[in-house]
């Protein structure tokens, strides 16, 4: 199994650091419990995932101002999460579940993280206590979901779902803008068929009155022939 530092090492040295949004480590170990690896260089890190490493500790845990997605799910952590607010302060989604979280006293240290929307608490001791989801949203109030759903039990919506509906509905207007506006096109074809039809009708009258004209001038020299007769 791939050490948890080697894989920071690895990924630092296939790509720069500095660049890096998205890092997963999941199921790595960790050595003692603790992060390994991972610096203040991982500045525009926005996702992070270190699923079943078994930390203990966030002790070590860098400054990332921009990360906003943290997975921390299937570990033995059971405090110090005041060091969330400190170094990542504008986190919106936080997993802890699995972990060895047993009181409200150790959530309260989430109150300073004032844009997280979606907490994980699943599967932690903490969840076995009585009133337990009206107490974690009466303690971080500025909360949306608990466990994938809010105060209502509505589901918390899929952020990839949502990705795609609002690509579909801009191929939809891309299609429309193609076509153009319904009937548009219907009102130029009825115009021409009405031209088509007062064309044919001219042509109609003018072949008639070139009839009647050379019935006329046979007229007289049928009457001439009579005469000589």
């Amino acid at each position: 199994m791939v050490g948890f530092l080697v894989l920071v090492n690895l990924t630092s040295d296939l790509l720069s650091s500095s660049k890096v949004t998205e890092l997963v480590l999941d199921n790595c170990r960790s050595s003692n419990g603790e992060i390994e690896g991972l610096n203040d260089s991982f500045k525009e890190l926005e996702f992070l995932s270190m699923a079943n490493v078994e930390l203990t500790s966030l002790a070590k845990l860098p400054t990332l101002s921009k990360l906003r997605k943290l997975e921390l799910s299937d570990n033995i952590i059971s405090g110090g999460l005041e060091v969330l607010a400190e170094r990542c302060p504008n986190l919106t989604y936080l997993n802890l579940s699995g972990n060895k979280i047993k009181d409200l006293g150790t959530v309260e240290a989430l109150q300073n993280l004032k844009n997280l929307k979606s907490l994980d608490l699943f599967n932690c001791e903490i969840t076995n206590l009585e009133d337990y989801r009206d107490s974690i949203f009466e303690l971080l109030q500025q909360i949306t979901y608990l466990d994938g759903f809010d105060q209502e039990d509505n589901e918390a919506p899929d952020s990839e779902d949502d990705d795609d509906e609002e690509g579909d509905e801009d191929d939809d207007d891309e299609e429309e803008d193609e076509a153009g506006p319904p009937g548009e096109y219907e009102e130029e074809d009825d115009e021409d068929d009405g031209g088509s039809d007062l064309g044919e009708g001219e042509e109609e009258e003018e072949v008639a009155e070139g009839v009647r004209g050379e019935k006329r001038k046979r007229d007289p020299e049928d009457e001439g022939e009579e005469e000589d007769d």
